[in-house]
Parts: structure tokens; C-alpha cells; sequence
């Protein structure tokens, strides 16, 4: 779990930033057209159909299929909505994943910063969770609204935000499924420390996860 609560921290640390801040990191989109694979995330609540950047983040998005074609993660949780005051509403992100579970998980991967892909953490943007570079295996978030300070920050003093957080795909359809995690009940005793009251009542099961046919 201490990769878990490096993580969350880190995050919340970035999140504290004003919007306006966060977007002024934001990469240029591009109009070029890339590669990309289909994956249905099947929960209790809906599904939601998200675009892997293969081409882009090929060891980021190459680990989410591996275990997605091992089955590892059928049957894990969302368990996690972090919820933020400013505007637009709602806005913060979900957590999911293997939760570490060593039966789950598989070694941690390189780290694919967002200067190098081209990707930034937006709207429907999926995340790996990590304790540092190198450490990111089978848990991930998904933004409910842009993040971008999350991204790479090459300028930024602390190592952590140099590296920034690796994005490896988007939602492109289901976000409505993803708001509606967000918004269920948060239990106020679960989670230790800062993140006490950010843990889902009920966590939402992912019941299957499969490449779309």
C-alpha cells in the first residue's frame, strides 16, 4: 500500500492547484491521427469503452492489455473518487485496478512521461498510478475533468512532477458510467490519514475487461 498512498499523494498535491495553472501545461493538441486499441470496461454501473495509444505509449498501453488479455482484471474494484471544490462540476478523478494484489499484478513498467507521448491528462484521460518511475503496474485512474498539472513537467523542482504521471489512453464513450462512480457514496472511516472519506461505500467491480470486438 505504499505505493498507493504515494501516489494518491502526489495527486492531491497537484490537484490543489488553481485550474488555470493546470491548463497552462497543457500539450498543443495534434490533428495527426494515431493507433490506437479498443477495450470495454464492463462494471455494475455500465460500461465504459476507452482508446488505448499504442502507438503513442506502446509499454503504458502494452501492460494495460496484457492485463486485460490475462484476465487480471475481472473482477477488481474502482475504489477510489477523489473530488474537487472548483469548477466545472463534477471534477476530480477514479481510482481502479488490481490494488496491488501480488496474485494480480505484474512487474512495474518504464515510465512513459507525457513529454515524451504527447499525451495530457484531460477529460477521460487514463492514468497509471505509480510510487515512482518504474513502479507502475495494474492500477489507474481516470479523469472526471482535466488534470493537467499532472502531466511532465520537465521545469518543476520536485522529481516527481519532472516525471509527471503516465496517460495511455481516454474514454470514448461511458464517461456518464464514470461520473456516476464518482458520485456514489464515499464511506467517511474508510481510507487512512488525508485520504479517510475518499473510499467508495461500495466499491464498483469491474466484471470484465476485454478488447472491443
Amino acid at each position: 500500500m505504499l505505493m498507493l498512498r504515494s501516489f494518491l499523494a502526489g495527486v492531491l498535491a497537484v490537484l490543489a492547484l488553481p485550474l488555470a495553472a493546470q491548463e497552462a501545461e497543457a500539450p498543443a493538441p495534434s490533428l495527426q491521427e494515431y493507433e490506437t486499441v479498443d477495450v470495454v470496461l464492463e462494471t455494475t454501473m455500465g460500461a465504459i469503452t476507452v482508446a488505448l495509444e499504442t502507438e503513442r505509449a506502446p509499454i503504458t498501453a502494452g501492460n494495460f492489455l496484457r492485463y486485460v488479455d490475462e484476465g487480471r482484471f475481472d473482477g477488481t474494484v474502482f475504489y477510489r473518487a477523489m473530488h474537487l471544490d472548483w469548477e466545472p462540476q463534477p471534477n476530480g478523478l477514479i481510482q481502479g485496478g488490481t490494488q496491488w494484489d501480488p496474485d494480480r499484478v505484474l512487474p512495474g513498467i518504464p515510465h512513459e512521461p507525457t513529454t515524451q507521448t504527447g499525451l495530457s491528462h484531460t477529460r477521460g484521460a487514463l492514468s497509471m498510478a505509480m510510487g515512482e518511475p518504474g513502479t507502475a503496474n495494474g492500477d489507474f485512474s481516470i479523469m472526471v475533468q482535466d488534470q493537467t498539472g499532472m502531466d511532465a513537467d520537465p521545469e518543476a523542482e520536485d522529481p516527481v512532477w519532472q516525471n509527471g504521471y503516465a496517460v495511455f489512453g481516454y474514454v470514448t464513450d461511458g464517461m456518464e458510467v464514470v461520473e456516476a462512480i464518482h458520485a456514489a457514496p464515499l464511506d467517511p472511516d474508510k481510507g487512512e490519514g488525508w485520504m479517510k472519506g475518499q473510499m467508495l461505500a461500495e466499491p464498483v467491480k469491474i466484471l470484465t475487461a476485454r478488447r472491443a470486438e
